[in-house]
């Protein structure tokens, strides 16, 4: 079985990577995506839950692959 938690835990740690490989800070990555950076933050730690339609524009944002941001 899948652990929620965990997949969510993943998710943030690939985010994160995929931001510091682009070089933006949590504020500069959420001027770009038009939310804040609180957002940003409780993505990258695994307390916010997104949709999968904002999950395919914070790759496009990011110019990453998907692939990438869903590695479990």
């Amino acid at each position: 079985m899948y652990d929620a938690a965990k997949i969510l835990k993943q998710f943030g740690r690939n985010v994160k990577a995929e931001r510091v490989r682009k070089g933006y800070t949590q504020e500069t990555f959420a001027e770009k995506m038009d939310v804040n950076s609180e957002y940003i933050s409780k993505i990258e730690r695994g307390l916010a839950n997104m949709s999968l339609k904002k999950i395919v524009n914070l790759a496009n944002f990011l110019e990453a692959d998907l692939k990438d941001i869903l590695r479990f």
